[in-house]
């Protein structure tokens, strides 16, 4: 606002909608500079690339290349400007609104404000130790910005700890130290803001550079800082995924744009959000936390995953990847749909298990499920899609036996169903809650809070140890919509109930899983599992699909071969196939198979 020192007057009459006209000034240009861009790149170079193959054809295209990346970075650094414009008005309003208010009461207490802050207040009749009744004059106070808990600065007067005979001066002092604070507050605001404000100078030169794009991220990562509590106070605080939509549906493009490109950390997550602005903002933030991630010295698994996730967003697939959600917390966590999410008729969402994290296997493994589970469903219905859903700390072999991490999981699994719920556009979408191991403990824990999973109309359990319930219609969607698939030599689906465990290996600290392979206490026939009854069992209810065997656990060396085949086409197209035919809303066509 100005390069002297910032005067309560400069505050007082601050008029913080001209830095809005300024920010909305920049944003006509970013737009322009964009659909400059689009122009460019649909218009101009896909004409050029489809009539003419020459070699000054190809010299036009890297001039319109360039011409492309030149719009992009006006779009980008108009756009950081706007923003810093838009937080500095934004910012400023508590202080001004402070300052206005301490101004109003030093009018009401009849104070004279002077043009250097201070205060000037009137004599008061006050009664003196014999109770008579004097007249004290008035004065003068200075204004102190130092906080409650702030040491004074150097040479700063100290205060009586007496309190003044004139009780106007107490009052005056209050009303002049929140001036002073108001001012200061607005000082630093200001400040702030100038330093972002001045970095976000254009690079020389007509080319973008390696070292230009560099310099955008800084000045991103800038800007961010600056405005970090204007972008966050415009988020509405614990609303449920409607509430969010309708919230995101009321910003402006302007104002989505901020966050999108500005701090898609702060939307990237949220449910309710729709999946292309997602994915938008998550793929914009992915760089960013792999930089983080990089200078702090991080997990060097999850950088590899995260590097992983970012060369397939980069890759031809034969689905579109939207990426709903990436983060690095607990054990990593990613969200990624194969197929649009929001205009699919029909949307699946498959809850990993036992094992799972964000690693080179989530990546080349995990993912394939999904997009082998999209690839089968549009075969009946191209209008589907299916999500992979990390969006939880899956249990490791040690914390297996625990129903901790679906207990935490099934919360944020539900609050993710009820954003999908918001968002999709069909009047009733067909939507599948798919558990995979583990995973179908989360899914089943998910159906067991009030109001069961938000929008799911049927559930697949898939290697499960169970659910949680003895019974399939304890699942919410009707026993007829709940289908198993158990291979016989699918050594989880086999898992001693966790009475059985207690008087084997497991109270050794082997866990459910040794108890198994020991084999002195496997599951004795009684249909008891250990997180409850056997989902692919007659008492259970659920309607069972055929899937292959799979090879055997100790003979054949399988290992875990036969609990990690039930979505691969290439190792299990029975079972593949059945998974596709759900999501794609037609169960009346999968091969059907005996309780066990």
């Amino acid at each position: 606002m100005t390069g002297t020192a910032l005067t309560w007057q400069q505050l007082r009459d601050l008029k913080r909608s001209e830095f809005e006209d300024a920010g909305d000034r920049w944003n006509e240009v970013s737009g322009r500079s964009d659909a400059d861009r689009v122009r460019v790149d649909r218009a101009m170079s896909a004409k050029l690339r489809e009539t003419q193959e020459s070699e000054s054809a190809e010299a036009a295209l890297g001039r319109l290349k360039r011409l492309s990346r030149n719009y992009q970075y006006l779009h980008t650094e108009c756009g950081l400007v706007r923003t810093a414009l838009n937080g500095l008005a934004s910012d400023l309003a508590e202080p001004q609104r402070q300052l206005k208010q301490t101004l109003e009461d030093a009018a009401g207490e009849n104070f004279t404000v002077h043009e250097d802050g201070s205060i000037s207040y009137p004599a008061a009749e006050v009664q003196d130790l014999t109770g008579a009744k004097k007249e004290v004059p008035g004065g003068k106070v200075q204004g102190s910005a130092r906080l409650p808990l702030e040491a004074p600065a150097l040479g700063e007067p100290t205060r009586s700890p007496f309190l003044p005979a004139n009780p106007n001066a107490t009052k005056a002092q209050g009303i002049a130290d929140r001036m002073a604070r108001a001012v200061r507050s607005a000082a630093e605001i200001d400040g702030r803001y100038a330093r972002t404000l001045d970095k976000l100078r254009a690079a020389k030169g007509l080319d973008v550079t390696k070292a230009t794009l560099e310099d955008v991220f800084r000045d991103t990562d800038a800007v961010r800082t600056a405005a970090d509590r204007y972008l966050d106070r415009g988020i509405p605080q614990s609303k449920s995924p409607a509430e969010y939509r309708t919230w995101w549906d009321g910003l402006t493009d302007e104002q989505r744009q901020e966050y999108l490109e500005i701090a898609p950390d702060l939307v990237g997550g949220l449910d309710g959000i729709p999946a292309v602005a997602r994915d938008e903002a998550n793929r914009n933030y992915l760089p960013v936390l792999i930089d983080e991630l990089a200078r702090q010295g991080g997990d060097e698994t999850k950088l590899d995953a995260l590097r992983g996730i970012q060369t397939k967003l980069n890759e031809p697939s034969k689905v579109p990847m939207f990426l709903l959600g990436i983060g690095d917390e607990g054990k990593g966590r990613a969200i990624v749909a194969y197929g649009n999410p929001d205009t699919s008729r029909n949307v699946s969402a498959y809850v990993p298990g036992l094992g799972t994290k964000l690693d080179k296997e989530f990546v080349d493994d995990t993912l394939q499920r999904g997009l082998d589970t999209a690839v089968g469903a549009r075969g009946y219905d191209s209008s589907s899609a299916a999500i992979v859903w990390l969006g939880y700390d899956a249990p490791s072999f040690l914390t297996v036996g625990s129903t901790g991490d679906a207990e935490r999981g099934a919360p944020a699994y539900n609050s993710f169903m009820a954003g999908l719920e918001a968002t999709n556009a069909n009047k009733d979408p067909h939507v599948t809650a798919i558990g995979h191991s583990y995973g179908s403990l989360t899914v089943g824990t998910a159906a067991q809070q009030d109001g069961g999973i938000p929008g799911a109309d049927d559930i697949i359990l898939l290697g499960s140890p169970g659910t949680g319930v003895d019974k399939a219609e304890d699942l919410g969607v009707g026993k007829d919509h709940v289908y198993v698939g158990a291979a016989d030599n699918d050594l989880v689906t086999k898992l001693p109930s966790e009475q059985q465990s207690a008087w084997g290996v497991w109270g050794m600290g082997g866990g459910p899983v040794a108890s198994y392979i020991v084999g002195d206490i496997a599951d004795q026939g009684d249909d008891d599992l250990y997180f409850g009854k056997d989902p692919a069992s007659k008492a259970f209810g659920a309607q069972r699909f055929e899937v292959d065997d799979g090879p055997r656990v100790i003979l054949d060396a399988g290992g875990f071969d036969a609990h990690s085949q039930y979505f691969t086409p290439t190792k299990d197209q029975v079972s593949a196939d059945n998974i596709a035919l759900i999501v794609a809303g037609r169960p009346e066509k999968i091969q059907t198979e005996e309780w066990r």
